[in-house]
């Protein structure tokens, strides 16, 4: 082997987080620098060529990733609209890293995430078939100005309903297309095998996930179909049910039951993808359920015995409760199991419940406010008396009513742990700005205070932890109180009966709470529009798409497809490429994108990370990832990258930063004495000073999570890490 090349070529590879910067921005190539003054306003000069990356042998390329999880206003939308889908799939990620609960952990996740499916479904069903089919075609003041609907007035119910049962068809084909749309085919970004190992980050964008989801997708759109004949058969059922609609429901009620035993067998599911017979399994379970609808929908169209006269679809609230139930169920026993297996899990071992329930939450929230905006609409201009729903069903109500509570109390909460944890969080503050700005000038006190409590603001970031548990809770709690709704009454009746407040003021703001949920997601769809147009505003909003997209879809195949399927392997590839052509590489990675740097390190062949480097800048790999999904990256993950470049890794932090952190935990300097995790991270003092310098008129300003490629600290970092580089024998990567 050759000893060291000390001319060779550093390659810096710089891997932007989830703020979705331009690549002038990622590589620093501003003709201009700001040398005075904040972004309010200050001083600019022309950036000097000695700045460039190339003057110090550095050659500077990077590698932009924001537009694989959004790019187009479309898909951005979509995502917004397939929000509780993405977040139920987050949560069989954030399962505990007890193998032993891993089975039961994946089978209620995908269960749950199925009873989103079936949801879905109802709330197309409550305004196709409820306030269209069943009470506007029935009510002539409805009808009057709507053309679109009056021409098929006066048909009989089944007819009506039976066409109408079109439109849930169109839905469920909808997701099913956009779940199943031709588009990049990522085969051709196979990371190399050899450089995988045991923990499971290494296998991020290495599976192929298509088997698995086209397995899922057809259980999926089968019980979707069968969800729809279900609430068509119920309906037809409350006159009194003949041989021909109690077969239909048997079938029925055996396809929705062997869609929930297939996701309850992972063993089963997720199988070799060479495994056809399953393929077969799965698609037959979906034609059947399609075929199954198509009869359904015949029959009750052409079925001669009469309807009930009733003010609501027959069945239909009462099978929204039924659901509701289930997935309090679900919740329950998802809690239990976590909590059980949690062998010292961060989170309490909660963070799937906690995002599951989250999941449920939202995908109430936008059925509830479906059906009640559509009924406000048809029933305008319309007397009290003759409106076409009487009210909104009794599950919905009692779902919002679950939701206005578990709202209130974690404002409370928040505002409580908030207020307590102040004095702990200030007095660290106040230590740490000690520490770093010892005998400061008087008139330094402003700047100051407003360091201390950036660095009190940051520190926050462990109390989420208990809110999210609260929230968790909470929710799986509201969603029990909707199984009230098959006594029949209603949130004021009963509030009035217990506490004496007036059920008029319960009703209020059940409203009120639904009105705000409707404007909230209204600004839900215009924040991933502005998220995809404005830059600095997909810094904060983005977060949610670029973070939630990362992981595969192994627990509902409706959400949005996994961007690091393509973004690991291809920078695995390229990593492989410029080393096998004699560079040696410097990963730059900040925030998120020290994540998807981490996963390619763990697929590098050895003689590749033998000339490889990393530097890591606000990263969230201990402080977030490691608690929110320790199943897949742990210490043991964290030294496993460390030994893969030989260790040479800085990971530079601040204590400004809400979403950064230290990498390896602070073991004290007497555990420090051999252990290259010791000399891994590399604290920044921020702000860099808090007096304002010769030529300024502000003092330095507090940079929290922004990158740090603009400081002198980061550039010094990546003149040691080249140092290093061209240390190593120039034969490493042959």
């Amino acid at each position: 082997m050759s000893g060291p090349d000390t001319t060779a070529d550093v390659v810096e590879l710089r891997v932007h987080g989830v703020s979705g910067a331009s690549t002038e921005q990622v590589l620093g190539l501003a003709r201009t620098v700001q040398v005075a003054g904040d972004r309010m306003g200050g001083f600019v000069r022309v950036r000097p060529r000695w700045a460039t990356p190339e003057a110090r042998g550095v050659t500077l390329e990077a590698y932009r990733w924001g537009d694989l999880p959004s790019g187009t206003v479309a898909r951005t939308l979509a995502l917004v609209l397939l929000l509780p889908f993405l977040l139920v799939n987050v949560a069989i990620w954030m399962r505990p890293a007890n193998p032993r609960s891993e089975s039961v952990v994946k089978s209620l996740c995908r269960v749950l995430a199925l009873t989103l499916t079936v949801l879905y479904v109802l709330a197309i069903a409550g305004v196709a078939l409820d306030l269209l089919a069943w009470h506007c075609l029935n009510s002539p003041r409805c009808l009057a100005g709507r053309s679109w609907l009056s021409w098929f007035s006066g048909q009989p119910v089944g007819r009506r309903l039976a066409v109408f049962a079109l439109l849930p068809a169109a839905a469920i084909g909808l997701v099913w297309r956009l779940s199943n749309r031709p588009g990049r085919s990522f085969e051709a970004f196979r990371a190399p095998a050899e450089g995988s190992f045991g923990h499971r980050l290494s296998t991020v964008g290495t599976w192929d996930a298509e088997p698995l989801v086209g397995r899922l997708r057809s259980v999926h759109v089968a019980a979707a179909f069968g969800t729809l004949s279900l609430v068509l058969l119920t309906a037809r059922a409350a006159r009194g049910a003949s041989v021909a609609t109690i077969t239909l429901a048997v079938v029925t009620g055996v396809v929705l039951a062997a869609c929930a035993a297939l996701l309850c067998t992972p063993a089963l599911i997720d199988r070799s993808p060479t495994d056809r017979r399953l393929d077969a399994i799965t698609t037959g379970l979906r034609t059947t359920a399609i075929i199954l609808a198509v009869a359904v929908t015949a029959h009750v169209a052409t079925s001669p015995a009469d309807w009930r006269e009733d003010s609501a679809l027959p069945g239909y609230d009462r099978t929204l409760v039924w659901l509701f139930a289930t997935q309090t169920v679900l919740l329950a026993a998802l809690g239990v199991i976590l909590l059980w297996r949690r062998r010292g899990s961060p989170l309490f071992g909660l963070g799937a419940l906690v995002i599951s329930a989250a999941a449920i939450s939202t995908a109430v929230g936008y059925s509830a406010e479906l059906v009640y905006r559509v009924a406000d609409y048809l029933d305008r201009d319309l007397p009290t008396g003759e409106a076409i729903a009487t009210g909104p069903p009794r599950a919905y109500t009692w779902a919002i009513f679950g939701f206005l509570r578990t709202a209130v109390v974690t404002v409370i909460v928040a505002g409580l742990v908030i207020v307590l944890s102040r004095p702990g969080r200030r007095h660290r503050a106040a230590a740490i700005v000690a520490r770093d700005y010892p005998d400061p000038p008087a008139e330094a006190g402003p700047r100051l205070r407003q360091v201390r409590d950036a660095l009190a603001r940051a520190s926050f970031t462990e109390r989420l932890v208990l809110l999210g548990v609260i929230f968790g809770c909470l929710s799986a709690a509201g969603a029990a109180t909707t199984t009230l709704g098959l006594l029949g009454v209603f949130p004021g009746d009963v509030i009035e009966r217990v506490t004496r407040l007036p059920a008029d003021a319960v009703t209020f703001s059940i409203a009120f709470t639904s009105w705000v949920k409707a404007v909230g997601l209204v600004g839900l769809v215009l924040a991933g529009i502005f998220a995809y147009r404005t830059t600095s505003f997909r810094r904060h909003i983005g977060v949610i798409w670029d973070l939630g997209t990362f992981w595969p879809r192994a627990a509902h195949p409706f959400a949005p497809p996994c961007y690091a399927e393509r973004a690991v392997p291809e920078l695995t590839r390229r990593i492989t490429y410029l080393v096998e052509r004699g560079d040696r590489v410097l990963l730059s990675g900040h925030s998120h994108g020290s994540v998807l740097l981490a996963a390619a390190v763990l697929q590098l062949p050895p003689r590749i990370g033998e000339r490889v480097a990393l530097l890591t800048h606000g990263s969230p790999l201990r402080r977030l990832y490691a608690r929110l999904f320790p199943a897949y990256l742990d210490d043991a993950v964290l030294r496993e990258i460390g030994d893969r470049v030989g260790w040479r890794w800085v990971n530079l932090w601040r204590d400004t930063d809400p979403i950064g952190g230290r990498v390896f935990p602070d073991r004290g300097p007497e555990a420090s004495d051999g252990d290259p995790a010791a000399t891994v991270d590399r604290r920044e003092i921020d702000p860099s000073d808090v007096v304002t310098p010769p030529g300024d008129s502000v003092p330095p300003p507090i940079l929290g999570h922004w990158p740090s490629d603009s400081d002198e600290r980061f550039a010094a970092a990546v003149r040691e890490l080249a140092n290093r580089l061209r240390q190593t024998p120039s034969g490493a990567g042959g």
